[in-house]
């Protein structure tokens, strides 16, 4: 799998040294720009509103699992 540089310009980046204090909320709102871009719905209808919920709160889960393992150098974290 081959990554390319791109991202959605309205998610930003969470990780230290870009970003402290990052809340629930910030990667909340992150999971959404994500979910929405890759479905290509700002809300879904009816029918598919569990499912882009459920996607949502996989993709924040995922997030902040990650955001919690990241080992960058030099950084000093305090989550906790």
């Amino acid at each position: 799998m081959t990554y390319r540089p791109v991202m959605c310009r309205s998610i930003k980046t969470l990780r230290e040294p870009y970003t402290s204090d990052v809340t629930d909320d910030d990667v909340q709102a992150a999971a959404l720009q994500y979910v929405r871009k890759i479905s290509g719905f700002r809300a879904p209808s009816a029918r598919n509103a569990e499912a882009f919920e459920r996607a949502v709160e996989a993709v924040a889960a995922a997030t902040q699992t990650l955001l919690d393992e990241l080992q960058v150098k030099n950084v000093a974290r305090e989550r906790p």
